[in-house]
């Protein structure tokens, strides 16, 4: 069997449930949901018991082990502020969203760090440690909370090895073996990490996070880039139609920490508007993956 485990951030329409039978009818062995509506802070959004058993059914049937599910947290947590009224709502924010994952049985939760709009990155990073701190001390269990790196936009935190370095640091030492960081491949190149530079760029950059974490990633985000390299620009592109090219793609995946954790497109789909009774897979996930395959050598 493969070890890479490749899969997508699917369409949910009809539910989860959903989102997880249209990966599994791609043979997908990992998947990226989101747990609520990803424009709001869900800081009082639970999961309904009726829900979370269809998910758990769904997956049951297409064999997707439930640990190599990510739920992607709201785009509008942003608990690298300085805001305190901002912060503490981002904040609640997070942690509701590892208790929705938590409830769900998944198992990771990534997360934007977010923006130091004040310009001090390093008090950022530790205000982003803090977040995750509060929330793994609410929310026992075995899910996950991982820092995403970002395409380097304005303030944003979490651009380089250093930054993710800091941000996990924050973290008591007793609290860590539910941390970690994950790496979106648009992000890394939009930020001026240069993946296309040469066969063992990948290995070098990852040698770079891992050196700055002390662990390696746990979860990949693979995505093509529509921006240059250097762009600060955060717009996906199907493998092969972005700046960084498939070659990139191989390379990465040749390395031994892709292997054993998700590796989730986060692709344009074909199909935005599929009907919520369709388990139908994605036409573009379906070309995604076995180029994927194909780049991978499984």
């Amino acid at each position: 069997m493969s070890t890479h485990y490749f899969g997508a951030h699917t369409i949910d329409n009809g539910g989860i449930d959903m989102a997880a039978r249209r990966a599994g009818a791609s043979a997908m062995q990992a998947l990226q949901i989101f747990t609520a509506v990803p424009k709001y802070y869900n800081e009082k959004i639970g999961v309904r018991p009726e829900r979370a058993e269809r998910f758990r059914e769904a997956l049951k049937t297409t064999q997707i082990p439930s640990l190599g599910v990510v739920a992607h947290a709201a785009y509008v947590l942003n608990v690298a502020t300085p805001d305190e009224t901002k912060w503490g709502r981002a904040n609640a924010g997070l942690t509701k969203e590892l208790e929705r994952a938590t409830i769900l049985g998944l198992g990771m939760v990534c997360f934007h760090p977010g923006a130091a709009t004040d310009g001090d990155r390093v008090a950022g990073a530790k205000r982003v440690g803090q977040a995750i701190t509060n929330a793994l001390r609410t929310v026992e269990g075995d899910t996950k909370l991982l820092v995403e790196n970002t395409a380097g936009a304005g303030s944003t935190v979490g651009r380089t090895p250093e930054e993710v370095g800091m941000i996990l640091a924050s973290v008591p030492d007793a609290l860590r073996h539910r941390t970690g960081y994950g790496l979106d491949t648009c992000h890394l190149f939009a930020a001026g990490y240069d993946l296309a530079f040469g066969p063992d760029a990948p290995a070098l950059i990852l040698d770079e996070f891992e050196n700055a974490t002390g662990v390696t990633p746990s979860f990949f985000h693979l995505n093509d880039s529509a921006g240059a390299l250097g762009s600060n620009t955060d717009r996906h592109e199907l493998i092969g139609d972005g700046q960084i090219g498939t070659d990139a793609f191989r390379w990465l995946l040749a390395d031994r920490r892709t292997r054993g954790i998700p590796l989730v497109l986060e692709t344009p789909q074909k199909n935005y508007d599929v009907a919520e009774d369709d388990p139908s897979p994605d036409p573009w996930d379906e070309k995604m993956m076995r180029l994927l395959e194909t780049l991978a050598g499984d």
